[in-house]
């Protein structure tokens, strides 16, 4: 949203908002949201630490109203917002197809290595590895809310065989095919492992040592979530011994990927992402006037 505020700026101000945008990569620092936040009447939260500290601050400022724009909220405190008494909301179903997109974007590529094929013909050879026909491989899909499913349908498509990790599975219309179990059963059958799900207590380093010791030798593994899902020493360790043939990383632990991650020595066998898969035109117009509308929603009634 930041990105391309000026399509948004005439919506803030039709409805009578003066916006202030930081400079800011990803994410604000604490120390940055405690001096910035109590001085607005509303905040649009990106991937910043919106925890209890900030809010508290923000409550004893002129913080009225928060919104956080997309659907990951495992970097806010609701709970705090429920105890300072600060209505907050996220943004739901907005951008479930356009992150699928790029999941199964990321399984073709791994597949068929076609990252390695661009990089080889600029190079001035040309490459032809083997690949992998997706069709009857196994795909183990963690989360099955509006991503998951989305994601499903496009492995569906590739004659895939999807098996979903959900405790709220319910069996969707036109997915019937898709099976369910628990975390981490039946995990050695995959060829791929996909992550759609949300990061929580429960879901932090899903993929550990101890779940990619249970994956089959050769195993490729997506991760179009958040970072934290994957022990990324862990995953290091098992590409280093071939047990991982190769992962895609559209989120990292810590973001921007820092120079001195030990995943970035493995070449084309891992492919990162720059927490972008939700970034079309489309999306960002969508789940930006949702925000605005629900920003202003909070402020009229406070």
């Amino acid at each position: 949203m930041l990105r391309a505020i000026d399509r948004f700026r005439d919506e803030f101000t039709q409805r009578g908002h003066e916006i202030t945008t930081p400079n800011v990569t990803q994410t604000l620092s604490e120390a940055e949201l405690l001096t910035l936040v109590p001085q607005f009447d509303g905040w649009i939260i990106g991937d910043d630490p919106a925890n209890r500290r900030v809010f508290t601050a923000a409550k004893a400022g002129s913080l009225k109203a928060a919104v956080k724009w997309g659907v990951g909220v495992d970097n806010v405190d609701f709970a705090a917002c429920k105890d300072l008494d600060i209505p907050i909301s996220n943004t739901p179903g907005m951008f479930g197809r356009e992150v699928a997109d790029i999941a199964i974007g990321y399984v073709v590529a791994l597949a068929r290595e076609t990252f390695s094929i661009d990089r080889g013909v600029k190079a001035g050879t040309w490459p032809k590895p083997p690949g992998m026909s997706l069709c009857e491989k196994n795909v183990a899909l963690v989360g099955f809310g509006d991503i998951g499913r989305n994601t499903a349908k496009r492995l569906v498509a590739c004659e895939m065989n999807v098996t979903t990790y959900d405790p709220f599975f319910a069996v969707t219309p036109g997915l019937e095919a898709v099976k369910s179990a628990t975390w981490p059963l039946k995990v050695e059958d995959a060829d791929f492992v996909v992550l759609t799900c949300a990061l929580t207590p429960e879901t932090l380093h899903l993929v550990n040592a101890s779940s990619l010791a249970l994956m089959k030798p050769g195993v490729r593994i997506v991760n179009v979530s958040r970072g934290p899902l994957i022990d990324e020493r862990a995953l290091a360790k098992c590409l280093e011994s071939g047990h991982v043939h190769s992962a895609a990383l559209e989120v990292g632990e810590v973001e921007p990927i820092p120079d001195n991650s030990v995943l970035r020595q493995f070449g084309d066998r891992v492919l990162f992402g720059s927490h972008n898969a939700s970034n079309t035109v489309e999306a960002v117009n969508r789940t930006s006037l949702k925000a605005i509308d629900l920003i202003d929603g909070f402020l009229r009634a406070a």
